[in-house]
């Protein structure tokens, strides 16, 4: 696991599992690992550094104890995947309060504009040694 960067998601949300399949299938140095925001090692990780996972709406990505939230997390997880997506670095020059505007309103629809799973996805047989729960 050294290395490695953790993207915690809402594993009930359809938008969120869109972007994790969507990160996956980036990660060509396959430099990350997943956990549902519910799951047993976000509650024991994030419980570490005083977050209540089952309280946040937000990805949380979890970079060698560096923490990041939001409209954040999703920025270091893309600028993390190297090559094209260097283009975001323009994006950490927005304020964190602006572009966490956006997500706020994003987060909270999430579920009416893409939808909810009655129970947390499960990740096919390929792909779920990058998944911690």
């Amino acid at each position: 696991m050294e290395n490695k960067k953790i993207i915690f998601y809402d594993g009930f949300c359809n938008l969120c599992d869109g972007f994790v399949k969507t990160v996956i299938n980036l990660d060509k140095n396959n430099i990350f690992l997943f956990a549902p925001l519910k799951g047993n090692h976000a509650k024991h990780l994030l419980k570490d550094i005083y977050i209540d996972s089952r309280k946040t709406d937000s990805v949380i990505f979890y970079d060698n104890k560096e923490i990041s939230f939001k409209s954040k997390a999703v920025i270091e997880i893309l600028l993390s995947l190297k090559g094209f997506f260097y283009l975001f670095w323009f994006a950490k020059l927005i304020p964190s309060f602006l572009s966490n505007i956006v997500y706020d309103i994003v987060a909270k629809n999430r579920y009416v504009w893409f939808g909810k799973q009655d129970k947390c996805i499960v990740p096919d047989k390929k792909i779920r040694s990058k998944f911690l729960d």
